[in-house]
């Protein structure tokens, strides 16, 4: 072998020794390209960390670009390690807004149920309002309706107290009485002829004057009562009565009074007021009374 040749197969076992020296990886450049593959496979990075996801996948391809250059191993380790870091900072990136989004919602979630709940209580308040105010509104009424009344009942007993007057003062001229069973006018026999049932001339005023009572009080009734002493039967007597009372009733339908107001009754000798063994006693039984029925303003009046 001349020296030139051997010159030349040194170098050439040089160059093989020299190139079995060089790895075939680079563990943290392996590292980094795993990190960034999941991290595109996770769908919380890739949606809530874009950019940073990004960055990181950008890293990576220098890194390999330094690997493939053959850049010394300080030089891609450098940059696998830039690359995992950014991958960190894209996943806890990701991270932090997702829980930024789940607080979000729950602090809507509360917002909501905090304004339901205020709306309720405005409701709530606004149909205690208004039922208030209808309380308030039936209360006002019936207190209007309550004066109302008291006004009417006042001007009523007024009313009530005037026409007593006025009827005491027309039946003062007749020599009324007042009794449990109402005003009583008695007539007497001298109104009447003996055993008749006419009128005399001044049975004939009194009736003018009673007619005069019903028109100052129009609803005023009353019933009229024939009564006899015990001379004679109980039939003439009780007949008697009956045409004595009936002669009084057509008197005062002629000055006027309504017959719907007017009744009649005979009672003959049934209810004496006296002692029937003496002549004015049986004067006294020998009557008409006119008795006008209570009223209930009666009772009020004093």
């Amino acid at each position: 072998m001349t020296t030139r040749h051997f010159v030349l197969a040194a170098l050439a076992a040089a160059t093989l020794a020299a190139c079995s020296t060089v790895p075939d990886r680079n563990d943290a450049l392996v590292d980094a390209r795993a990190r960034v593959t999941a991290a595109q496979s996770n769908p919380q990075v890739a949606t809530l960390a874009p950019d940073e996801l990004q960055r990181a996948t950008e890293s990576l391809r220098v890194a390999q670009k330094a690997w493939s250059d053959g850049d010394k191993t300080a030089t891609v380790n450098h940059l696998s390690y830039m690359t995992v870091q950014r991958v960190a900072v894209a996943t806890q990136t990701a991270s932090s807004r997702a829980s930024q989004a789940v607080t979000a919602g729950a602090a809507a979630d509360r917002d909501k149920m905090r304004l339901a709940a205020r709306t309720d209580e405005a409701e709530t308040a606004q149909r205690q309002l208004a039922a208030s105010q209808q309380n308030n509104a039936q209360k006002s009424a019936e207190l209007a309706a309550a004066e109302a009344t008291a006004v009417f009942d006042r001007d009523r007993v007024e009313r009530s107290r005037a026409r007593a007057a006025e009827l005491e003062a027309q039946l003062a001229e007749l020599n009324a009485k007042k009794t449990e069973r109402g005003i009583v006018v008695t007539l007497g026999d001298v109104l009447f002829d003996s055993g008749q049932s006419r009128l005399l001339p001044e049975g004939v005023r009194n009736m003018a004057k009673l007619a005069a009572v019903f028109k100052s009080d129009p609803q005023r009734r009353a019933s009229i009562e024939g009564h006899t002493d015990s001379v004679g039967t109980s039939r003439s007597n009780a007949d008697l009565s009956q045409r004595r009372a009936d002669a009084v009733m057509a008197a005062l339908l002629r000055e006027g009074v309504a017959a719907d107001h007017l009744s009649t009754q005979g009672y003959g000798e049934e209810n004496p007021t006296a002692d029937n063994g003496t002549a004015s006693g049986r004067q006294m039984n020998r009557r008409v009374e006119i008795v006008f029925a209570p009223e209930r303003d009666d009772i009020i009046v004093k």
